[in-house]
Parts: structure tokens; C-alpha cells; sequence
């Protein structure tokens, strides 16, 4: 039990992290700066504006949720540690 509970803690550790650096990745992919690389911007006479993105609030809450399930999880592995024969 000890150790699926620890690799488990791990996998939801690196999951995460995933999550959140491709919610980075998304928001910078869809923010204002990627009006210079527009080829169609670059023209002259043309004039590109950013107007707005859409909220990512839930995005950032399920990071933060992610987050807290870690802690969960690393709490889960202290109380199976603490029922092996290996804590004394």
C-alpha cells in the first residue's frame, strides 16, 4: 500500500506541474503578445488591436485544486507509512 500511495502522490505531483506549464503555455500562446507574429499585422497600412481573452479563472482554480489534492496525497502517504511495520 505504502508504495502505489507514495507513486501515486508522485504521478499527481508531475501531473500537476504539467498542467500548469501548459496553462502558461495557453495563456501566452493567446495573449497580446502574439500580435507581432502575425504576418497579415505586418502590412503596411494595417492596423491589428487586441481586444480581449476569454477568463481562465476555472483554469487557474484547477491548478490550484491540483495543488491541494499534493497535499492531500502527501498526507495520505504519512498516515500508510505510519500503519507499516517500518514507523515504530
Amino acid at each position: 500500500d505504502l508504495a502505489v500511495t507514495v507513486i501515486t502522490a508522485f504521478l499527481w505531483l508531475v501531473s500537476t506541474f504539467a498542467w500548469a506549464k501548459a496553462l502558461a503555455d495557453i495563456k501566452m500562446s493567446t495573449g497580446a503578445s502574439i500580435i507581432p507574429g502575425i504576418e497579415s499585422c505586418k502590412a503596411p497600412g494595417t492596423t491589428c488591436r487586441f481586444a480581449s481573452v476569454t477568463s481562465m479563472g476555472t483554469l487557474n482554480v484547477s491548478v490550484v485544486f491540483g495543488l491541494l489534492n499534493v497535499v492531500l496525497w502527501g498526507g495520505n502517504v504519512w498516515f500508510v507509512y505510519k500503519d507499516t511495520n517500518l514507523h515504530n
